[in-house]
């Protein structure tokens, strides 16, 4: 008989040809993409499903992960988004009586590639060190030249666009139909907790595919515009950019969150740019600097606002910034009701510090 999918042996190799060695954990079999970590210590669930996790690696910083086990009601999409999954201590007991499964069983079902006994200590101070590349785990081999080699097709983040592929293939709605609030959103790679945020604040939602036209979009006559968040590079999607370029002739209100931000200063001519190795956790200080007030904060991105375009736009004004590197959080344009901002205020996982912005943009429509 095999060995328990435990005690296999499984290899990670870096971009820059750092080896690391542990046991297998979830799918037996191999995986690549963009290396990357999140510092939260609980709600890894929500962070496997989300889409803007797409074409990723993740650590988890936390040492344990999967000691609560899964349940269908934690997931921000319908599946998982992670290309695979690295972590100190990944547990297979659980101690939620209400979970469906194991995080072994759920990431077996998901087809998930995982390690397990990574010293993620020293991954993490590394790739904090010498910044995001790509990586690949396997457990079905340890052949080193084979994965190098495998590991040299995979094309970079830089320029890749992956919003179409993570988004809905056809119109939803939520929401009560008869509100008099509508709203279009446009969908990259949204989380399922932002349109409820929505319709828990009495808008009825529709959620479009990402190439969907501007005409389509007026045809429901909605009271405003929300741009969602996605994986890949922003600048990889001038359809989106037009898209919202036409939107703001609407002058209807327009909401943008995270790859939604990105596109809303794109469309006003301030470029994006690769971060070193991005933001992702649960506890990032974020201040307003329009109210003065901090924010605990939510995040998922390898992409940022060109801060010293925003500063020089004569259109745009920072509404927002990060604590801990001084980059741009939040953004408005002067002469239109449009803004957006950087991390997550749905915060599924996290505080919920920023869930206010849903509320202004209610406002803003009615």
């Amino acid at each position: 008989m095999p060995a328990p999918i435990q005690q296999r042996d499984a290899v990670l190799i870096l971009a820059d040809g750092n080896e690391f060695y542990g046991k297998a954990f979830g799918k037996i079999g191999t995986t690549s993409g963009e290396i990357c970590f999140n510092t939260g210590m609980t709600g890894y669930q929500e962070v496997f499903t989300d889409p803007s996790y797409s074409g990723q690696v993740l650590i988890m910083n936390n040492v344990h992960t999967g000691n609560y086990g899964v349940k269908k009601e934690d997931r921000e999409s319908e599946s998982v988004k992670i290309r695979g999954l690295i972590g100190r201590n990944l547990e297979e007991k659980y101690s939620r009586f209400m979970a469906d499964d194991s995080l072994q069983a759920y990431l077996e079902k998901q087809g998930v590639v995982a390690i397990e006994e990574i010293d993620t200590r020293a991954l993490v101070s590394h790739i904090r060190t010498k910044g995001a590349m790509n990586c690949i785990i396997s457990s079905e081999t340890t052949d080193v030249e084979e994965l190098k080699a495998k590991l040299a097709q995979v094309p970079s983040m830089d320029g890749l666009e992956l919003a179409s592929e993570v988004s809905t293939k056809e119109v939803y709605h939520l929401g009560n139909p008869d509100s008099p609030i509508r709203v279009a959103v446009m969908d990259y790679g949204v989380k399922r907790n932002i349109i409820q945020c929505l319709a828990d604040r009495g808008a009825y939602v529709r959620v479009h595919p990402a190439k969907t036209n501007t005409k389509e979009l007026l045809e429901f006559e909605p009271s405003g515009f929300f741009i969602s968040n996605g994986p890949g590079d922003p600048a990889a999607m001038p359809y989106a950019v037009e898209t919202v370029k036409d939107l703001l002739k609407t002058n209807k209100p327009l909401f943008g969150i995270c790859l939604g931000h990105q596109l809303l200063a794109l469309a006003n001519d301030i470029p994006t740019f690769k971060m070193h190795h991005g933001h992702r956790g649960l506890n990032h200080p974020v201040k307003n600097i329009i109210t003065g007030y901090c924010e605990i904060t939510t995040q998922n991105h390898g992409f940022g606002v060109d801060p010293e375009a925003v500063r020089k736009s004569a259109e745009v004004e920072i509404t927002h910034v990060n604590l801990n590197d001084d980059s741009i959080e939040g953004i408005r344009i002067k002469n239109k009701p449009a803004f957006s901002v950087q991390y997550h205020p749905e915060s599924t996982p996290g505080p919920h510090d920023s869930r206010y912005l849903f509320d202004q943009f209610i406002d803003m429509m009615k």
